[in-house]
């Protein structure tokens, strides 16, 4: 039984289209769905997207609804266009309404990896030192003992620019863990796009001098790079991990 297209994803269609579509966009999606005519003949829609009309998105929200077909027979298509148009967002197209709000863009900087978000993986960002190699052990035992499996930039060559093999990681991972140890500006950056993107942020340092003032409002967790102060990280993060753990899908 075809599913019905609901007021909910009517509205989260429109705000897809509006963001990304052309005039081209809609001559091909018209012709897909064999409403082409419909789309050149529109006294409105292409020229109110050309000169940027008010009455846009209301014409927008209309015409997917005919487009779609008075028994939805359309709705198919018109889904899987404007997801594959719409492939650089960083949301996706849902029938179901999501608790708080939600912010959609694109990047012009970055590619949105095509695998999804692994619920078992996390992803440490710290500088990249022979100094830190313990640390990331420390950290690789304490999440390998809840079922998940870490990763670094380090790990991967997926990419030629590192920062998009960053970006991928990222965007897949579940958590991040930042290590703002050193205050390395290249953690506070990725820090940034981890909180952007909506993922479960775990800061570590092993001085809370090195944590910046827009940070310093969440808990972190302080440890000494011997022995000691990493058993300590150890158990003091998998105690902070087994309470995200119980979130994952």
């Amino acid at each position: 039984m075809k599913t019905k297209l609901s007021g909910h994803e009517l509205v989260q269609l429109k705000n897809k289209v509006v963001e990304n579509f052309e005039a081209s966009n809609w001559l091909e999606l018209g012709a897909l769905t064999n409403k082409l005519n419909e789309v050149k003949n529109h006294p409105r829609l292409l020229r109110s997207l050309n000169w940027g009309d008010s009455d846009y998105e209301g014409l927008v929200l209309t015409f997917l609804r005919d487009l779609s077909g008075s028994n939805d027979e359309n709705l198919d298509i018109v889904k899987e266009y404007i997801a594959k148009t719409c492939a650089s967002c960083a949301t996706d197209i849902s029938s179901e309404p999501e608790i708080g709000s939600k912010i959609v863009f694109s990047s012009n900087i970055f590619q949105v990896p095509s695998d999804p978000p692994d619920p078992n993986l996390i992803s440490v960002m710290m500088p990249l030192s022979k100094d830190f190699s313990l640390t990331y052990e420390t950290i690789k035992e304490a999440a390998a003992e809840l079922g998940f499996t870490c990763k670094r930039a380090d790990d991967i060559w997926e990419h030629p620019t590192i920062i998009q093999d960053v970006f991928s990681l990222l965007f897949r991972s579940f958590i991040v863990i930042c290590d703002f140890s050193g205050k390395n500006p290249n953690v506070f950056y990725e820090a940034g796009i981890a909180h952007t993107l909506g993922k479960h942020v775990v800061p570590i340092t092993q001085s809370d001098q090195d944590i910046p003032f827009d940070l310093a409002h969440h808990r972190c967790l302080v440890y000494l790079n011997n022995s000691e102060g990493l058993s300590a990280l150890k158990q003091e993060l998998g105690s902070r991990l087994s309470i995200l753990d119980e979130k994952r899908i």
